[in-house]
């Protein structure tokens, strides 16, 4: 495991101004450690980044929702996810890392303080494998959630897209289904995006991007991919800062720059609403 650098906790005051009600549909919390201890297994230790810092950046940056993904560097312990939601109260959401079989009853507690959906990753350790896709599918239908995937590369969701289209439970493709910039449109995995999206019960989040370009910010060579996600699927995309961006292995990003790409990536305004709204509030249930 190796430890990874805090967030830029001097926060930019974007230029672009949030509509009411949007949401930052991807952040995690970690720690503080002496009350939330990591994970043995993890593969990253990163800084303490608690409630009270994930707040002052939302009021920094004018928005009012969000959705804690629970952090790799916890394991399978959701208890600071958990603690989040219930401090956060209704303007929050999560996404749980829990294997299948877990009691009904805890489950339905989760659901109760904002938990809507599982993630399973093969970037992290500790966590929940792809392994567990169909046990793990069957409960989201039973609760009502939805799944979130997070791949290693673009290879796996290419792999993996048979399987997704066999399921009738909607997922979430985190980063793009990191498909990079050097890919592109015409990659074969963007033809796998493309289907899968058509079938309507997967969405994509906008969120970590500059990890997928090859260019410094704004990250141009990007655009391609963001714009036909945007003009073709406007209905199921949603945004997320990433903070406190954890594993970051290129240059820190501040998150006010983040947030003034938005209109960059997506310059309607109405797919702007869509995006950071009411989007959101279908998947979510705000």
């Amino acid at each position: 495991m190796h430890a990874c650098p805090g967030p830029d906790r001097n926060t930019r005051k974007p230029r672009f101004r949030m509509p009411p009600n949007a949401c930052d549909c991807h952040a995690h919390i970690f720690g503080p450690a002496h009350r939330f201890p990591y994970s043995p297994q993890r593969s990253y230790t990163p800084e303490d980044c608690t409630v009270e810092d994930y707040e002052k950046l939302l009021a920094t940056l004018g928005i009012d929702r969000a959705v804690i993904v629970h952090g790799g560097a916890h394991g399978t312990d959701n208890a600071a996810t958990l603690d989040a939601l219930r401090r956060m109260g209704p303007r929050a959401r999560g996404v749980a890392v829990i294997p299948p079989g877990r009691p009904l009853a805890e489950r339905e507690t989760m659901h109760r303080l904002g938990m809507r959906g599982y993630r399973m990753s093969t970037v992290v350790g500790g966590g929940v494998g792809f392994d567990a896709f169909d046990a793990l599918a069957g409960e989201a239908r039973e609760m009502g959630w939805h799944l979130v995937l997070h791949f290693r590369n673009s290879a796996e969701l290419v792999e993996l897209a048979p399987r997704l289209r066999a399921q009738q439970v909607d997922v979430v493709l985190d980063h793009l289904a990191r498909i990079r910039a050097e890919e592109g449109v015409d990659s074969p995995a963007f033809h796998a995006l493309s289907a899968l999206m058509d079938s309507g019960r997967v969405w994509i989040k906008l969120a970590s991007l500059y990890r997928l370009s090859n260019e410094p910010y704004p990250h141009a060579d990007m655009l391609p991919m963001i714009h036909a996600v945007a003009q073709r699927w406007p209905d199921r995309i949603i945004w997320g800062s990433n903070w406190p961006h954890p594993i970051c292995d290129v240059a820190m990003p501040n998150d006010g720059d983040l947030v003034d790409l938005i209109p960059l990536w997506v310059p309607d305004a109405a797919v702007q609403q869509k995006m950071l709204v009411s989007n959101p509030a279908a998947l979510y249930g705000f």
